[in-house]
């Protein structure tokens, strides 16, 4: 039931417990992230995250396409991908950087959509999650490993109350 917090010490998933007991889970999340984005379509998607790349990694590749996958399912897959795509054209070879996010993101804050984009973009310079993987997270995201077990308090919530999460923070 707890799933996704299981690698946590047993003293967070003890809170985490009283939370949902008391019915506080969601109120928790609610009341801490307020502001949801703009950022509904591919295009604007794109444009955000071209802009943390280039605020936070000059150097790297281009990226070449950003969306929405509403494929993407979060219970068995993943919240996010990215994709190296390499081509031959004539005598040269191109490489593509691609990364899709789960359509769940639509209607989740700003600092969701920001992590998992972080996330991703970090998976350009650092292909395992290892220290310089989060180490390069933290640099664009200072927040980031609190809003990471934010998320995994919404997947907990989503999973617990199916029909109540989706409208948790409109």
């Amino acid at each position: 039931m707890y799933r996704y917090i299981n690698h946590y010490p047993e003293v967070t998933k003890n809170q985490v417990r009283a939370l949902v007991e008391q019915e506080k889970l969601g109120l928790y999340l609610k009341g801490k992230y307020k502001n949801l984005h703009s950022y509904k379509t591919d295009k604007t998607l794109f444009g955000y995250i071209n802009n943390l790349k280039n605020e936070h990694m000059k150097k790297s590749n281009p990226l070449s396409k950003v969306l929405y996958d509403g494929k993407m399912d979060v219970v068995s897959s993943a919240l996010g991908t990215h994709h190296f795509i390499s081509r031959v054209q004539g005598a040269k070879l191109k490489a593509k950087n691609e990364i899709r996010i789960s359509s769940m993101f639509k209607a989740l804050p700003e600092e969701f959509l920001e992590m998992i984009a972080v996330h991703e973009l970090a998976h350009f310079k650092e292909k395992e999650h290892n220290k310089a993987f989060y180490k390069l997270c933290v640099y664009m995201q200072p927040s980031y490993h609190q809003v990471e077990f934010d998320l995994r308090l919404y997947l907990t919530h989503l999973e617990l109350y199916p029909s109540n999460s989706t409208n948790l923070f409109l």
